[in-house]
């Protein structure tokens, strides 16, 4: 992990700047950033902010029984796995983590699903849902081209959005690049 020096000549409250040659360099946490799809990579906190802020603008949240949500799942189409839930006109996407969420709920194997064909999957996950007890489950939904259910938890849940965590390190970090106490990976030299 690279370690951070104050500038010399300047107040510790003041820029920070990276000092390669203290401390340890991991190379994964940038081969990661670059690993990710290009509208995934951000070259400072404030496009990733605004990029996240929008996200949450679009989130809409609603509480529904979980016995009301339907897979849709077609061999025709071995990779996907859809969502029907109460008052949407459209098939939702889950992620990863929703997916992984709803399995969890009904005490399936989210590994296990995730590498059978859709399909399959989903009828599991159906039956996982009709015949688990019913409850009241809290739907994280985005729209961004596609429909995308990010979250299925507890209709109490609580949550801090991501431009809430962007802005509180901002407000340490300055904006990731120039001479900053924390840089984005991918404007690192």
């Amino acid at each position: 992990m690279n370690s951070f020096a104050p500038v010399a000549g300047r107040p510790a409250g003041g820029a920070y700047r990276v000092d390669i040659s203290r401390g340890h360099n991991v190379g994964r946490v940038s081969s990661e950033w670059f690993s990710r799809p290009d509208d995934e990579r951000y070259l400072s906190l404030t496009e990733l902010y605004n990029d996240v802020l929008a996200r949450a603008e679009r989130a809409v949240t609603r509480v529904v029984d979980s016995k009301a949500i339907r897979v849709e799942a077609r061999s025709d189409n071995p990779e996907r796995l859809a969502l029907i839930v109460p008052d949407e006109d459209r098939p939702v996407a889950p992620t990863n983590w929703s997916f992984g969420q709803l399995c969890s709920l009904v005490g399936a194997p989210a590994s296990y699903l995730r590498e059978l064909p859709a399909a399959l999957a989903g009828i599991n996950l159906q039956h996982g849902l009709v015949s688990h007890r019913g409850e009241h489950v809290k739907l994280l939904q985005t729209e961004n081209g596609r429909t995308e259910l990010r979250a299925a938890t507890g209709p109490d849940y609580g949550r801090i959005w991501d431009h809430e965590l962007v802005a509180a390190v901002m407000k340490i970090a300055g904006n990731g690049i120039g001479d900053t106490r924390w840089k984005v990976p991918g404007v690192l030299d």
